[in-house]
């Protein structure tokens, strides 16, 4: 990973000084709730794969820059509405935007930064680029309202998660190197290759997440552990640990996912019965498979550092421990 992080690090410093540009409002708190979230330790993923795809086809202007900001600002958005949709208190390790300033600000404020993204793809007038990632938050809004209509369903299969965890998670992934790939005006084979890309290592990255709430602590993953189970979200270890429990034990799990409080008891139940039939080993290997998918995907692209460096991406999705 820091070899990726050394290639694009002139870039990355560039998209960084553009956030702070691009957070300029004649009200104070919106800036000190953006720049909050946005210096909060994330790892720029969106960023860094529009940046890449952009270089992959060549592109050689610096409009990258901006729409790197961009993809960052919508994440950014969906983080500070997940949380008060969520009541969390905590998000990479430290308190939660709506924890310190409340839920209205931290809606108002992720409301801000999807209108500023908009505001800012309509200046750069790619219509092609505005049509990539309107889509991807229409679709992310659709995750969101499938995830909350899944909530403590137990016959949640995986065929349906994975349709949750596309239009949620991977979408904008996919939407950000499909954006990088217009920028170098790539024919359509290699364009939809990135996208399909991104959409397989975003399913990857959520299935890891889900694998890592299981078995990562506080002070490692900047949450609670559990906290998906607390929240009543169905996530892949216990879809497949449900598909080979008995009867009895699916019963105990019902009654645990329904529960507003998780005592820690429950939780151990859960964690064991999701040990047990080697839940995490197979979000594992499922997240694997998706990885060698995307991998496969830029084949279509001749080797150099930039694929490469794609593909470093990929694996560390999967070797990541928090």
């Amino acid at each position: 990973m820091d070899r990726v992080l050394n290639l694009l690090a002139d870039d990355i410093q560039l998209v960084e000084a553009q956030f702070r540009k691009d957070l300029d409002s004649r009200v104070p708190l919106i800036r000190k709730v953006g720049e909050y979230v946005l210096s909060s330790g994330g790892k720029r993923i969106r960023p860094m794969l529009l940046l890449l795809s952009a270089r992959l086809v060549g592109y050689t202007g610096d409009a990258h820059v901006g729409l790197a900001s961009v993809v960052e600002f919508i994440h950014t958005a969906t983080l500070l509405h997940d949380d008060v949709v969520d009541s969390a208190v905590l998000r990479r390790g430290q308190d939660s935007a709506n924890a310190i300033w409340g839920n209205e600000a931290s809606v108002l404020v992720g409301d801000f930064l999807f209108a500023k993204s908009f505001s800012i793809m309509v200046r750069g007038g790619n219509l092609d680029i505005l049509r990539a990632l309107s889509d991807a938050t229409t679709q992310m809004a659709e995750g969101e309202v499938l995830q909350l209509i899944s909530t403590c369903d137990l016959d949640l299969d995986e065929e349906h998660y994975i349709e949750v965890v596309r239009n949620k998670t991977a979408v904008l992934l996919a939407a950000a190197c499909r954006s990088g790939a217009i920028l170098g005006d790539c024919p359509k084979e290699q364009e939809d290759a990135l996208a399909a890309y991104g959409m397989d290592l975003g399913i990857a990255f959520q299935f890891m997440d889900d694998a890592l709430d299981y078995v990562a602590d506080q002070e490692e993953f900047g949450k609670a552990q559990g906290h998906d189970l607390l929240e009543g979200k169905v996530t892949l270890p216990l879809i497949h640990a449900l598909r080979q429990c008995t009867a009895d034990e699916r019963q105990r799990a019902e009654v645990i996912v329904d529960q507003d409080e998780l005592p820690q008891e429950d939780l151990d139940y859960v964690i064991k019965l999701i040990d047990t039939y080697d839940g995490i080993l197979y979000t594992r290997e499922r997240a694997g498979i998706f990885i060698d998918q995307a991998k496969a995907r830029l084949n279509v692209f001749a080797e150099g550092p930039i694929k490469e460096a794609l593909c470093i991406l990929a694996d560390y999705v999967v070797s990541r421990a928090k």
